[in-house]
This record gives structure tokens, sequence and C-alpha cells, in this order.
């Protein structure tokens, strides 16, 4: 558990992005800094991150100042992977006993938080649930939600593809 916390701590160290920088921003995935500009809010001038989510070409905008408290961080690197391998291989925090919405607010607040760790915790759990019983159409799209951005992110990290990337979670599973 210390591990993980550590990991974090470091992946969130960095407050600056450039032009150009991959990121990953909660609940959205990857997205690449396109620009930084400067507008004017309330009388107030703001410095913003233009990112554009690779997955959907949505553009957010991010204040520089805001970086922390929204959770934008940097893409893990390829050496933590078997970490995020290590979570997604253990066994789902037996969450039978929970109603399917109570298990889904907890699950959607785990994606929100950004963290690889924690989306890894989604998906394996879920993952492991759909194996024993039919997913309710929230979780399924939850799912599916945690597998987009750990199959983003993690092909990023390790500069393959997004289907060799899959196919490599899936033999984890095996």
């Amino acid at each position: 558990m210390g591990e993980k916390t550590n990991v974090i701590k470091a992946a969130s160290t960095k407050k600056e992005f450039s032009k150009g920088d991959l990121a990953v921003y909660p609940a959205h995935g990857v997205g690449c800094i396109e620009s930084i500009e400067s507008k004017e809010i309330n009388g107030d001038i703001m410095n913003f991150y233009m990112m554009k989510i690779v997955e959907n070409g949505m553009v957010i905008m991010i204040p520089t100042s805001n970086v922390e408290s929204v959770g934008l961080r940097e893409v893990i690197s390829e050496t933590e992977v078997p970490q995020v391998y290590k979570v997604m291989q253990e066994k789902a925090q037996g969450a039978d006993n929970q109603t399917w919405n109570r298990r889904y607010r907890e699950y959607m607040d785990k994606i929100k938080t950004g963290s690889i760790y924690d989306v890894a915790e989604v998906f394996r759990d879920l993952f492991q649930l759909k194996l024993e019983k039919d997913l309710s159409f929230g979780e399924r799209k939850l799912l599916d939600t945690a597998q987009n951005l750990l199959v983003q992110e993690l092909s990023t990290a390790k500069d393959i593809d997004e289907k060799a990337m899959m196919q490599e979670i899936e033999d984890l599973f095996n």
C-alpha cells in the first residue's frame, strides 16, 4: 500500500506541462496539451492548458493554477505498468453483498480520482463480477469506461497500439 501512495505522489508532483505533453485528465483519459492560453475572466488574466482528449477530440480548458485540484497528471511510466497489472490480478473486493447502485457510486468515485490504480481496481472488480452474474446497464458502461481509460494510458505508457494492449490485459485474466 505504501508503494502505491508514493507512486501517486511522484506522478502528481509535476505541476507544469508544456505544449505537446501527454497528460491524464480524470474520467476522460489521455490527452495532449495543445497550447497554453491566457484569458480574461472577471477582470483577471488566467492561464489555461488547452488539452485535447485523444479518444474523442474533446478540448478541455484547465486553469494552470488548478492542475492539482482537478487531478491532471502525467501518464505513468512504463516501469509502473507491472504494478497496475498486479492490482488487476488481485482478487476482487467482495462487493457482492452491496446493491448495484451503491457499487456503481463507489466505482464512479474511484474513476473520478484519476488514479490508474483505482481505475484498475474498478476494471478488475467489474470484470470478475461479470463472470459471476449479469452486470446492470450502469455497471457495463462503467466496465467499458474503466477498460478504455486503462487501455489508453497503458498503451501510451508502453508505446504499443490499443489492440495489442487490450490483448495483454485479457491475457492477465486467462
